[in-house]
């Protein structure tokens, strides 16, 4: 008596699904539902038919190629920096100030200004551009 084979082989799709199932899980629960990234503030165009109010207490910050700071079109050291932006900035330190750098820059020379903003106790620092 000859052996009977089943030509018709059937793949058991219960333990696939199952993976499937438990894979989508993981990946839902690994994934941030909320990415969070820097926070910005970005300008708003003005009013149309308003003048924007004069504000007499911004201060720029400008580094130049050569590495020197200045202070509102005065020449400061960095060791004085952070003792002059503090005392600015002791009745408002909720103001911004603007950091403006050349253009052949490394950033590494306006990031230690900002550094020094921040450790006067300014928490808005603001970057200007050519």
């Amino acid at each position: 008596m000859a052996m009977m084979l089943n030509p018709k082989a059937q793949i058991n799709m219960t333990p696939m699904i199952d993976i499937l199932l438990v894979l989508i899980i993981i990946f839902m629960v690994i994934t941030p539902l909320t990415p969070r990234g820097l926070e910005a503030l970005l300008p708003q165009p003005a009013i149309p038919g308003r003048e924007p109010p004069a504000s007499a207490q911004d201060i720029v910050l400008t580094v130049r190629d050569d590495g020197t700071v200045y202070l509102n079109q005065e020449p400061v050291k960095l060791a004085n920096l952070g003792e002059r932006l503090s005392h600015l900035f002791q009745a408002a330190p909720d103001h911004a100030i603007f950091v403006r750098g050349g253009s052949d820059l490394e950033f590494r020379a306006v990031a230690e200004v900002i550094d020094i903003a921040h450790g006067a106790g300014l928490s808005r620092v603001a970057l200007m551009t050519e």
